[in-house]
Protein backbone atom coordinates (compact mmCIF):
# COMPACT_ATOMS: atom_id res chain seq x y z
CA UNK A 1 0.00 0.00 0.00
CA UNK A 2 2.70 2.70 -1.16
CA UNK A 3 0.64 4.97 -2.95
CA UNK A 4 -1.09 7.83 -0.44
CA UNK A 5 -5.11 8.15 -0.52
CA UNK A 6 -6.93 7.60 3.15
CA UNK A 7 -5.12 6.97 6.33
CA UNK A 8 -6.94 7.43 9.62
CA UNK A 9 -7.61 6.16 12.66
CA UNK A 10 -10.97 5.44 14.62
CA UNK A 11 -10.95 4.71 18.48
CA UNK A 12 -13.76 1.98 19.05
CA UNK A 13 -14.45 -1.61 20.89
CA UNK A 14 -12.64 -4.51 18.39
CA UNK A 15 -14.85 -6.99 17.63
CA UNK A 16 -12.09 -9.47 17.82
CA UNK A 17 -10.15 -8.78 21.39
CA UNK A 18 -12.94 -6.42 22.60
CA UNK A 19 -10.89 -3.91 23.93
CA UNK A 20 -11.84 -0.03 23.29
CA UNK A 21 -8.70 0.91 20.83
CA UNK A 22 -7.53 2.57 17.40
CA UNK A 23 -8.56 0.74 14.31
CA UNK A 24 -6.11 1.51 11.50
CA UNK A 25 -7.63 2.71 8.56
CA UNK A 26 -5.94 2.57 4.96
CA UNK A 27 -7.38 2.67 1.57
CA UNK A 28 -5.90 2.99 -1.89
CA UNK A 29 -6.89 2.02 -5.64
CA UNK A 30 -6.21 -1.65 -5.21
CA UNK A 31 -7.69 -2.87 -1.30
CA UNK A 32 -8.82 -0.93 1.91
CA UNK A 33 -7.83 -2.28 5.71
CA UNK A 34 -9.38 -1.78 9.15
CA UNK A 35 -6.52 -3.49 11.35
CA UNK A 36 -6.89 -3.12 15.35
CA UNK A 37 -3.66 -1.50 16.96
CA UNK A 38 -4.18 -4.29 19.87
CA UNK A 39 -4.80 -7.36 18.43
CA UNK A 40 -4.09 -7.09 14.76
CA UNK A 41 -7.06 -8.36 13.86
CA UNK A 42 -7.46 -7.18 10.29
CA UNK A 43 -10.26 -6.95 7.52
CA UNK A 44 -9.05 -6.70 3.92
CA UNK A 45 -11.27 -4.93 1.15
CA UNK A 46 -10.89 -5.12 -2.52
CA UNK A 47 -12.66 -2.44 -5.27
CA UNK A 48 -15.85 -3.66 -6.60
CA UNK A 49 -17.22 0.49 -8.57
CA UNK A 50 -15.84 3.59 -8.88
CA UNK A 51 -17.91 6.31 -10.32
CA UNK A 52 -19.24 9.86 -9.35
CA UNK A 53 -22.42 9.59 -7.21
CA UNK A 54 -24.81 10.71 -4.82
CA UNK A 55 -24.14 10.11 -0.94
CA UNK A 56 -25.22 6.76 0.22
CA UNK A 57 -25.09 5.50 -3.85
CA UNK A 58 -24.48 2.09 -2.26
CA UNK A 59 -26.05 -0.16 0.43
CA UNK A 60 -25.16 0.09 4.41
CA UNK A 61 -24.52 -3.57 5.13
CA UNK A 62 -23.08 -4.48 7.94
CA UNK A 63 -23.73 -7.13 11.07
CA UNK A 64 -21.52 -5.00 13.45
CA UNK A 65 -21.88 -0.94 13.54
CA UNK A 66 -21.27 1.04 10.86
CA UNK A 67 -18.89 3.56 10.86
CA UNK A 68 -19.43 7.27 9.22
CA UNK A 69 -16.16 8.75 9.18
CA UNK A 70 -14.55 12.05 7.04
CA UNK A 71 -11.05 12.25 6.50
CA UNK A 72 -8.48 14.56 4.51
CA UNK A 73 -7.15 12.63 1.04
CA UNK A 74 -6.19 13.75 -2.25
CA UNK A 75 -9.39 12.75 -4.24
CA UNK A 76 -8.47 10.02 -7.08
CA UNK A 77 -10.59 11.79 -10.19
CA UNK A 78 -10.24 15.15 -9.24
CA UNK A 79 -6.62 14.96 -7.38
CA UNK A 80 -8.08 17.97 -4.82
CA UNK A 81 -6.77 17.12 -1.25
CA UNK A 82 -10.03 17.48 1.01
CA UNK A 83 -12.77 15.82 3.03
CA UNK A 84 -13.79 12.37 1.62
CA UNK A 85 -16.87 10.16 3.64
CA UNK A 86 -16.03 6.39 4.61
CA UNK A 87 -18.91 4.82 5.18
CA UNK A 88 -17.20 1.16 6.89
CA UNK A 89 -19.20 -2.07 7.72
CA UNK A 90 -18.21 -5.42 7.91
CA UNK A 91 -18.76 -6.20 4.52
CA UNK A 92 -18.18 -3.25 2.40
CA UNK A 93 -15.80 0.21 2.37
CA UNK A 94 -16.90 3.32 0.72
CA UNK A 95 -14.84 6.54 0.10
CA UNK A 96 -16.17 9.58 -1.44
CA UNK A 97 -15.26 12.81 -2.46
CA UNK A 98 -16.71 16.15 -0.96
CA UNK A 99 -15.10 17.55 -4.26
CA UNK A 100 -16.47 16.05 -7.21
CA UNK A 101 -18.65 13.36 -5.74
CA UNK A 102 -16.01 10.30 -6.91
CA UNK A 103 -17.36 7.46 -4.98
CA UNK A 104 -14.69 4.40 -4.36
CA UNK A 105 -16.83 1.11 -3.15
CA UNK A 106 -14.96 -1.75 -1.66
CA UNK A 107 -15.92 -5.22 -1.28
CA UNK A 108 -15.25 -7.64 1.98
CA UNK A 109 -12.46 -10.43 1.00
CA UNK A 110 -10.45 -11.82 3.55
CA UNK A 111 -9.61 -11.24 7.40
CA UNK A 112 -6.86 -12.39 9.82
CA UNK A 113 -5.66 -12.00 12.72
CA UNK A 114 -2.18 -10.76 12.80
CA UNK A 115 0.56 -13.04 15.30
CA UNK A 116 3.60 -11.97 16.50
CA UNK A 117 6.54 -13.96 14.71
CA UNK A 118 8.53 -13.62 17.88
CA UNK A 119 8.05 -16.18 20.73
CA UNK A 120 7.18 -14.67 24.10
CA UNK A 121 10.17 -16.00 27.03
Amino acid sequence: MGERFIFTKYRTSCYNCGKEVDQVIKAVRAQAQVACSNCGATRIYIPRASEVGKPGLYTKIGCYDVWELLADAPCMNCCIEGPHDLVIGCSQFTTRCHNCGFTHFYKFNVEYIAQCPVPEK
